[in-house]
């Protein structure tokens, strides 16, 4: 199980948002940088990099902080955020330590945008299938369609994505637990890599996830609250 830590990032700051409302927000640092060498410091594999203003705007509102971000570290990172176009997606893999870029939104809305750029960019193309009741979100959270997430990850696993990144968005930020249950059903139903996100709490939470089939797990605001010691999560999720 890899651990994957989470900075989210709005009009230049790390936040965390709770069940993704923009209005409901809490500032852990002004230097998103700063908190991206903490957690390498910490012994992270990959980081987790959100662009929240894109995800609502729809154009890479926080390009630069993110860039400056992934070129300063050493471990690789991941991109989501806003995502929608060809252009939007090879000018974050174009840029160092970028492993992979998440689509959300254009993943549902044109899964043939996946295949083409998972054709061009093998491995590199992850898919964010964001859930409520088991329905897919979209447009930073804001529209619930009437499209099953399953169905959806199904349809985007056969067009050549490398990922999935499974958000329960109720669960989102509410320290509460994850949903293993549908975690698992997700898991159980692709063949691709499935990260988990949303509500890990505790550590128990992440040795919890493991049976689910899921890789890798995003862990956000229970590292910024304290609830969990990144160093001491990653040493036990490997012994």
């Amino acid at each position: 199980m890899i651990i994957i830590p989470a900075i989210d990032i709005k009009g230049g700051r790390c936040v965390r948002l709770r069940q993704g409302r923009m209005e409901d927000e809490t500032v852990y640092s002004e230097d998103p940088l700063d908190v991206a060498k903490r957690w390498q410091a910490a012994g992270a594999e990959i980081i987790h990099l959100v662009d929240l203003d894109a995800a609502i705007e729809g154009r890479l509102v926080n390009f630069d902080t993110i860039k400056k971000i992934a070129q300063a570290v050493t471990v690789p990172v991941q991109i989501g955020g806003g995502i929608r176009d060809t252009a939007s997606a090879e000018k974050y893999l174009a840029i160092k330590n970028v492993a992979r870029i998440i689509i959300g939104t254009a993943a549902h809305s044109n899964p043939e945008f996946i295949a083409e750029l998972s054709a061009k960019y093998p491995g590199r193309v992850a898919v964010g299938v964001d859930a409520k009741d088991g329905f897919v979100a979209i447009k930073g959270w804001v529209e619930v369609t009437d499209t099953d997430a399953i169905e959806l990850a199904k349809v985007l696993e056969k067009a050549g994505a490398a990922a999935v990144i499974y958000t329960d968005i109720s669960k989102d930020g509410m320290l509460g637990g994850p949903n293993f249950e549908a975690t698992k059903k997700l898991a159980d139903s692709v063949n691709m890599h499935v990260v988990a996100s949303g509500g890990v709490s505790k550590l128990q939470d992440i040795i919890d996830l493991k049976d689910t089939g899921a890789g890798s797990v995003i862990v956000g605001k229970a590292l910024y609250s304290g609830n969990i010691d990144l160093k001491e999560a990653i040493e036990k999720v490997k012994n």
